[in-house]
């Protein structure tokens, strides 16, 4: 029997011992170490050489990932660990590090109980850190600490033991002021930080396949010295054998980690709005394997052979093959194909798998990343809301004429499986576009969609989606079906910052029940009249019926929100996206017969009032901003700050930590293209960058005519700025 088969044996043999179960991300910053360390994890386990972990990346098995060496998608691996009494099964997911990827360490998160943060010992914190922990802590993932590559701070920083001790306090001081800033429990937020004295925290090398922590040292009687002495010699290899990686960082994850059936008391209450106490509520409590299937679908990949594969967390029940299945808001049921667990690249069926897995099946056609799948009608998950928007769009044609109609499947089929991408088909204009997280979100989605999907295609270059909002108030606005017979009353204010942003992070939403809704939006500062009131939150706007009475109205409502979408998917000034829009609905006076009150009189007729509105209450375009943190020697420092402040950005800190400066700065996404080839020539080369979104801001006055002016020719409209249409 081969290795990965003696593996595939023993994960089967643990699935029912939910206790021995440990479901576990990896997330870092970009260039920390994860994928390095997953390897020699998957290496110790006996599923890969170990001459080769660290340089084989087994998990980044997409020729895209090995082309550029960054993690593009979340993988998954089921591996077991010996640990003091007998086996653990580890099911593991390496996550992304660059922000363009981040939609899948969002949607990873749900499906994990626990997670291990890398951070490089030389870098120490950095944005997409604090940005990972906060997934994580959103999801309820409790966090453990890697701090890796300390074999450059011994052999090319040179630090004394004392300094590296130091380095190392500091670290952890900053995860765990992110740990307790972010949680909200202050018990739960003490339990929750990591300490080196109960061994939350290792330390180690990646690389080079070592790693220590305070238990370790404890019981095996290696120190500190002991390391720092073999590592200046580069005996890499006899620390390995003295203290090897997956030994010391998965006996950590197994002692501080939860098992799903501790995890779910508490995670469950978090991502669920039913009954826990009844039925399938109760069994997700306890991840009960007889009960219910309740499955959270966080991932849809393409298998050449098996067509769509469906990852996620299964919360209760058993899934196997030939089962029916209902996917919540879809109507009729789904047949289960094949049932499997994915060993990095590979994907292998198993008869079934119980509650308390990652699992991966087959014939969820319906199915998409966040849907609610079970055996029986269920209050579904709350969504996965990804803390990005898509800021970058370019447009796509076929090559050939002949790959049209493919390429409108494709790309239907490139949103159904990266939910942060945005996909505008026009079959009118034959304009398709696609709107991504960054330049290289679209890049590798373009070379997806030859490579693997085989239709050529040309793109545009890219270009930003800009917002438009109000800065006023407008109303009471008369808006009449074309008919005459049916009067809308309207008005439109900008909704309050705070708001927005609890929208945003998904703290507030359609899908949660009423009353809570009605709770958190008082807690933000919402009027508490209206809070009960909100009929639709849509891409971070408002709509709340405020009417009284209304005859006619419930049938009307749905069409009347139709078009209040519409308005606000393409606004009065550019036919951009609005933002930050409170519509309120303040009376209704409606045709008695329903033919004279149907789709072609209710939606032109709210569609082209909102935009009226919106032109009366001081309309004004919004341009997404990106955080931009540069680290670069003093002496080239000068060509750093010129290429920020040349693109409109602005230099919110300066640190200096000895020849080093790190410069951190706030820059419109529309100025950040071919930035990094500019940084380059401005810095000899010798400057680090990385970037985050921030928020938005509003366009200086004046650019905005003129960029309202070009969006505008650009998607073939009449350039008069700021009218409605």
């Amino acid at each position: 029997m081969g290795r990965k088969e003696k593996m595939v044996e023993k994960v089967k043999r643990l699935m029912d011992n939910r206790e021995r179960i440990r479901n576990i991300g990896i997330v870092a910053h970009i260039d920390h170490g994860k994928t390095t360390l997953t390897d020699n994890l998957l290496a110790g386990a006996g599923m890969i050489s170990e001459d080769l972990a660290g340089e084989q990346l087994f998990m980044d098995f997409d020729e895209e990932e090995q082309e550029r060496g960054i993690t593009i998608d979340a993988a998954n691996v089921s591996m077991v660990h010996d640990f003091d009494d007998g086996e653990y099964l580890i099911n593991l997911i390496d996550t992304p590090g660059h922000v363009d990827f981040g939609g899948d360490v969002t949607r990873a998160m749900r499906a994990v109980d626990g997670a291990v943060v890398v951070v490089d010992a030389v870098e120490g914190c950095m944005p997409q850190t604090e940005t990972v922990l906060r997934q994580s802590i959103k999801e309820n993932v409790k966090p453990t600490l890697f701090i890796n590559k300390i074999d450059r701070l011994i052999n090319e920083l040179e630090l004394s033991a004392d300094e590296m001790q130091k380095k190392f306090v500091s670290v952890i001081k900053e995860v765990n002021d992110h740990i307790t800033g972010m949680i909200e429990d202050e018990e739960r937020a003490k339990e929750w930080k990591v300490n080196v004295n109960d061994g939350s925290v290792a330390f180690g090398s990646a690389l080079y396949n070592w790693a220590l922590s305070l238990p370790y040292m404890e019981e095996t009687g290696i120190t500190f010295q002991d390391l720092i002495h073999h590592a200046q010699k580069q005996e890499h290899v006899e620390l390995h054998k003295k203290a090897p990686l997956h030994r010391v960082v998965l006996n950590m994850v197994i002692r501080h980690l939860p098992n799903p059936l501790q995890a779910q008391e508490y995670r469950i209450p978090n991502i669920w709005d039913g009954d826990l106490t009844r039925d399938i509520g109760s069994d997700m409590i306890n991840a009960n394997p007889q009960g219910e299937a309740a499955f959270m679908v966080t991932d849809i990949s393409v298998d050449e052979h098996a067509g769509e594969v469906a990852t996620g967390r299964l919360f209760s029940g058993s899934i196997e093959e030939g089962m029916n299945v209902e996917i919540n808001g879809v109507p009729g049921q789904n047949r289960i194909q094949q049932v499997g667990i994915f060993m990095g690249p590979e994907r292998v069926n198993v008869e079934n798998v119980p509650a308390g897995n990652i699992v991966a099946v087959t014939g969820l056609k319906d199915a998409i990343a966040g849907s609610t799948v079970s055996t029986v009608e269920m209050t579904p998950f709350e969504s996965i809301k990804h803390i990005s928007e898509p800021v970058v769009t370019i447009a796509v044609e076929a090559q050939k004429m002949r790959d049209l109609p493919k390429l409108i499947q494709v790309l239907r089929q490139v949103s159904k499986e990266d939910p942060t991408v945005q996909v505008n088909i026009n079959e009118e204009t034959g304009e398709h576009l696609i709107s991504g997280m960054g330049e290289l979100h679209l890049e590798v989605i373009s070379h997806r969609i030859e490579r693997d999907k085989g239709v050529e295609i040309e793109t545009s270059e890219p270009i930003v989606v800009y917002r438009e909002t109000v800065k006023g108030n407008a109303g009471p606005f008369e808006a009449r079906s074309p008919n005459g017979h049916n009067k809308f009353y309207f008005e439109v204010e900008q909704l309050p910052d705070e708001i927005v942003k609890e929208i945003k992070e998904g703290n507030i939403t359609m899908d949660m029940p009423g009353k809570k809704r009605k709770e958190k939006l008082i807690e933000a500062g919402f009027d508490k009249d209206l809070a009960k009131k909100v009929k639709s939150l849509h891409n971070n706007n408002m709509f709340v019926d405020a009417t009284k009475g209304v005859q006619y109205l419930r049938e009307a409502m749905d069409l009347i929100l139709e078009a209040y979408e519409e308005a606000m998917d393409e606004g009065p000034m550019a036919r951009e996206p609005c933002r930050g829009v409170m519509v309120k609905l303040t009376d209704v006076k409606l045709h008695e017969d329903a033919v004279h009150r149907g789709p072609a009189q209710v939606i032109p007729a709210v569609r082209k009032g909102l935009h009226q509105l919106m032109v009366n209450a001081k309309p004004t375009l919004l341009e997404p901003m990106q955080k931009v943190y540069i680290s670069t020697p003093q002496e080239v420092m000068g060509g750093a700050s010129r290429e920020i402040q040349g693109r409109r950005g602005q230099i919110i800190n300066m640190e200096h930590e000895g020849d080093l400066t790190t410069i951190e700065a706030q820059a419109p996404v529309s100025e950040m293209f071919g930035f990094a080839g500019d940084l380059r020539s401005a810095t000899e080369g010798r400057a680090m960058w990385s970037t985050e979104p921030a928020d938005y801001e509003v366009v200086p006055t004046n650019l905005q005519d003129e960029i309202i002016t070009e969006i505008r020719e650009r998607k073939g409209l009449k350039v008069q700025a700021s009218n409605a249409e």
